[in-house]
Order: structure tokens, then sequence, then C-alpha cells
């Protein structure tokens, strides 16, 4: 492993970083089961689990402003190769990067693996496209205690650099699940026990109508930022809930409704 008072000779053209700056498409990120995480939050989180991460680029800059982080890669072993700023630019997707990237392994789990766990609180997103958004339903999610975020249907990779930023290190703490059949994914959760919340602007049940109802444990299911739910999804549901707009707003966005429902259903859970 280098020393991180010592920069490598990595440069834009070495193997090592071609090989990174390859995870930013999603075909790369799919076949090699990796993704990069950008920023020194999300390298900290990442850290957090040193078995996932295979090795971090940094600037001189950005290891001597975090010398934790360093030590934090030693520990577990990780090669810290300090770089040049053209080296993390050419990693990262965005215009002005923070100096530090990790190379992570997936970190998903199976339907499976969720199911043999207690759950009283999910997501669903089902075709959402936006990786912002994505991320930033991972990091909501995350802060009420869901137990997971599935990703199911044509949806976004959340693994995507900018749903990992988004996210903000939460896609290390909260299990996530890719699947593409939500029928499958409801039907296994319905016999978990659980109820299943379509959150859609013509819902039928006012969210905050009858708390009881949010005190079972709950899957909620959110659509495309377009079109919201697909007929065929909605009928999936055990009830169609809708976010009450008190003022002149058209509409909540897709990450502001996931937080609006996750936090109902957690003050609900933990209340009673």
């Amino acid at each position: 492993m280098a020393s991180p008072e010592e920069p490598t000779r990595l440069t834009v053209r070495s193997a090592k970083v071609r090989n990174a700056s390859r995870l930013a498409t999603r075909s790369c990120r799919s076949d090699k089961q990796e993704f990069l995480a950008e920023g020194p939050q999300a390298v900290r989180e990442a850290l957090g689990r040193p078995e996932v991460v295979l090795e971090v680029f940094a600037t001189l800059d950005a290891t001597d402003r975090h010398p934790d982080l360093s030590a934090g890669a030693a520990a577990g072993d990780i090669a810290w190769h300090v770089v040049d700023e053209t080296v993390v630019k050419t990693i990262c997707d965005t215009v002005h990067p923070q100096g530090l990237v990790a190379r992570c392994r997936f970190v998903d789990v199976s339907l499976d693996d969720i199911v043999a766990a207690e759950l009283r609180l999910v997501v669903v997103c089902v075709d959402i496209r936006d990786p912002g958004n994505a991320g930033t339903v991972i990091r909501c999610a995350d802060a009420a205690g869901a137990d997971a975020v599935i990703f199911a249907g044509n949806s976004v990779d959340p693994f995507n650099p900018k749903a990992v930023r988004a996210s903000a290190g939460s896609v290390f703490h909260v299990p996530i699940v890719l699947a593409t059949d939500t029928s499958t994914v409801v039907d296994t959760l319905h016999a978990k026990g659980m109820q299943v919340f379509a959150a859609d602007g013509q819902g039928n049940l006012d969210l905050f109508a009858d708390d009881d109802r949010l005190v079972a444990p709950t899957v909620w299911l959110l659509g495309n930022e377009a079109w919201g739910l697909r007929g065929e999804t909605r009928a999936l549901a055990d009830e169609v809930v809708s976010v009450p707009i008190f003022g002149e707003a058209e509409s909540l966005n897709l990450a502001t409704a996931a937080a609006v429902c996750l936090y109902a259903s957690a003050r609900a859970q933990r209340i009673r």
C-alpha cells in the first residue's frame, strides 16, 4: 500500500485510473459490480465498511486535510493513492471534485436477504429516473430508520455517481435491493405481513387522516417523476395515499414526498 506521504506515480493514463474512470458508465458498474464514492463524507462512510472499499484516490491537499481518512484506510489495509488533481478530475464526473474518491464494491443485497429480517418500513422506487432523487430517497430512508430501499422496474442505477453523492453516504447504511419485477417485490413484502401504500397525488386516503393506519409495518411505493405510478402498479397497493397540499403548490417532487411519507410512518411507529 502506498504511503500517504509519498505520491504514487499514477497518471491519467495509468490502468488503475482508466479502470476507475470507466465506472462513470452504468454498463461498466454492472459488469464490475463496482462504483465510485466521491468526497470526504462519502469516503468516510465507505471506510466505515472497509470490506467494500477497494482503493482510494486522493490529492495531497485532501490527504493533508483529512488525516483521519488516510489513517482509516491504513487500518483497513486499503490502498491510498496520493495523486495529482488531474487524476481525480479524470475519475470524477463533477466539475469541481473535492480531491477524494473511493472505488467500492456494490453494496446491494437480495430481496430474500431483507425479508429474512424483521421489517417495519420499506420504500420501493418504481421506474424513477433521476439519480439525484434516487440518492435523496436513500438519504431520507436512512434518516427515517427505514429497513431497506428497493429500486424496481426500469429505475435509475442507485450507484450512479450523482445518486451516491446525493445520498451523502447513506448508500453505505441502508440495505439497497435492485429488482426488475415490481409485482414480485410487492407480493413478497405482502407475504411478510406488510401493508403496501402507493404514494400518489390522486390518492383516496389522506396521509394525515389516520395515524393508526401508519403504525403497522409499511411499504411505500413511489413512482416516476413525470407520470407517477402506473395504474397496474397502483393496483398492487392496499391503499393509494396522497400527501395533502395546504398551499398553492401544484405538487411535491418525488424526494420531498418520500421524506414526508417515510417520516409520517416513522413517527407513528415510534409513538404507539
